[in-house]
């Protein structure tokens, strides 16, 4: 018995081309910390509606480390967080993640994403968004898959539509104390733009682990 057989998603592997994304590993955090640390947005914009990013250096580490705790922890079949380190030639540059509540039942999946500023601009961003949600569709078999950007975030938007993303609607939100706007999209495996071939393994044994059945 190895940790795979212990732990079923840290043997997901999805890839296209040169990228590559991985669930993340403890042993991934010395390393996603410090690229949390390069830089992932304008000091004076924040994507985020909990602004993780204000952490300061000294408590980032931590933080980081309770967060993937808490991740794990939570997994299971009613309630999952699938965090994937994104690698692009074998070099980290982000994390693509994917989350569902009751997805037996609603076959619905969100997607949130980040990538280093000295990565963005390159079109690696839809490209991890476009290999998981082909994961989530053609491997878990998702129905819809759903993600949201505040209306500030042309980059986020962006991505969100080449890869297919049809608008649904806006909210207002609270983002640090002030007021903002939310654009929810959604995907369906009809609109997904796809392009190269996504390649995955352990696909079959994370569906057991998170009580999927093929019919």
């Amino acid at each position: 018995m190895d940790l795979i057989d212990l732990w079923p998603p840290y043997g997901v592997c999805i890839s296209e081309g040169d990228l590559e994304l991985r669930i993340v590993r403890e042993s991934d955090a010395p390393e996603l910390v410090e690229l949390v640390r390069s830089g992932i947005h304008d000091p004076d914009a924040m994507p985020f509606l909990f602004p993780w990013t204000r952490r300061s250096d000294d408590e980032a580490p931590a933080e980081y480390m309770r967060f993937m705790a808490r991740t794990k922890a939570g997994c299971g079949p009613d309630d999952w967080d699938l965090q994937f380190a994104v690698r692009l030639g074998g070099e980290l540059v982000g994390t693509q993640g994917i989350t569902a509540k009751n997805f037996a039942v609603l076959r619905t999946a969100e997607t949130g994403s980040w990538l280093a500023l000295r990565h963005q601009g390159q079109g690696i961003g839809t490209r991890m968004r476009r290999a998981v949600c082909t994961f989530a569709f053609d491997e878990l078999d998702a129905t819809e898959v759903t993600s949201h950007a505040f209306v500030d975030n042309p980059a986020s938007l962006a991505v969100s539509r080449k890869v297919g993303y049809r608008d649904n609607g806006t909210r207002r939100v609270a983002r640090e104390g002030a007021l903002a706007v939310e654009q929810s999209f959604v995907l369906s495996p009809d609109d997904l733009v796809r392009t190269d071939p996504i390649r995955t393994t352990g696909a079959e044994a994370l569906r057991s682990f998170l009580g999927l059945t093929r019919g």
